[in-house]
């Protein structure tokens, strides 16, 4: 089955999630992933943190947070803050993948 962690007020999120066969849908905004669910998920994307952090976020420049920032200080700024995650994020068949485009989720499923 896959997991999406979802925001329901983004248009990418929207789109993915209507691409996926009844998934577990989790509201990552309301119920956040924890430092130690964000490195298992960076590790299944096969990305850094910085790839998985939205720059663009006001949060993330309203916490000092740059391009040099250490991965480790990135990680912990996103489970302190999930708006900071980028979305949407689906796991399937131990892989993972970010719905940008949401048809990139396609090839793990």
């Amino acid at each position: 089955m896959a997991v999406i962690w979802h925001n329901p007020r983004c248009t990418k999120s929207r789109q993915t999630l209507a691409l996926l066969d009844d998934p577990d849908i989790r509201l990552y905004l309301q119920d956040p992933p924890s430092r130690e669910q964000i490195v298992a998920a960076l590790r299944l994307l096969d990305i850094s943190a910085s790839q998985l952090v939205r720059r663009g976020e006001a949060k993330f420049k309203e916490l000092g947070l740059s391009k040099d920032t250490p991965e480790d200080a990135l990680i912990d700024a996103m489970a302190a803050h999930p708006i900071l995650i980028e979305r949407p994020v689906v796991f399937a068949n131990g892989k993972g993948a970010i719905g940008r485009p949401p048809e990139a989720v396609l090839a793990i499923l």
